[in-house]
């Protein structure tokens, strides 16, 4: 009888499997314990078949049941559930007691071929003779916006030209947190809690108190448009029902 591709799943595993159905009960719980880790005494396994029907696949004797006997269809799941103790159970999941080997810096510089090498090679990033000038460039276009649209501290605006996202102005300046960003950003106290923060980002408060409501934003001063913006009363279209 030919293999059948099975989806087998347990706590700690997904993957496909090749079940040949000649097998017994025992010899299946054998052959999943190098994919799950449980051992095979501590196995309790279901077949969920295409029909949504969960089946025991368990008997009186499993050494000479075979998995024949259970309506085995390709891509069916078989769960595989860890009967022992919690405390019994190892967690494949916590890597905290895993020693992480972390290559010298010095090792990393001569490697010749890291990304650190193809950045060089390429002059990418600060390898690049010009990346001073291409920095200093990006800060004065972001210095020029932040003039030229009138940013300023306390002033009302919107953002990103939707008109549902009014707010306040609260910081206008680097944000160290944004990582691989130079130049400013402005930062914005929204009216409605539709933002991405709560005045903090990084575990630095640029303004406000811990809030659940997600009030604040950061961009970049192109998407940030000054003006006389007034809190939307959304009670001004009920005056006419």
């Amino acid at each position: 009888m030919a293999d059948i591709p099975l989806q087998v799943i347990s706590e700690n595993s997904s993957s496909e499997r090749r079940i040949t159905p000649s097998w017994s009960i025992t010899q299946l719980k054998r052959k999943l314990e190098p994919v799950t880790g449980i051992p095979p005494s501590s196995q309790r396994i279901s077949l969920k078949t295409a029909s949504k029907e969960t089946i025991a696949v368990e008997a009186a004797d499993e050494d000479t049941t075979l998995l024949s006997n259970f309506p085995l269809s390709a891509y069916a799941e078989l769960h595989i559930i860890d009967t022992r103790p919690a405390s019994a159970k190892l967690n494949f999941n916590d890597t905290s007691g895993v020693e992480k080997y972390v290559m010298p810096e010095e090792e990393y510089e001569r490697k010749s071929d890291s990304v650190l090498a193809w950045k060089r090679a390429e002059k990418l990033g600060r390898f690049n003779p010009d990346a001073s000038s291409l920095e200093k460039a990006k800060i004065d276009a972001f210095d020029f916006e932040i003039k030229s649209r009138g940013i300023e501290v306390g002033k009302r605006c919107r953002v990103g030209g939707d008109d549902a996202r009014r707010g306040e102005i609260k910081y206008v300046g680097e944000v160290k947190e944004i990582p691989g960003s130079i130049g400013a950003w402005v930062g914005v106290h929204l009216d409605e809690p539709v933002g991405k923060n709560d005045g903090s980002i990084g575990g630095t408060r640029y303004w406000g108190s811990e809030s659940a409501l997600k009030h604040g934003v950061f961009v970049r001063p192109e998407r940030v448009e000054v003006g006389d913006w007034p809190v939307l009363n959304d009670l001004e279209d009920m005056e006419e029902i």
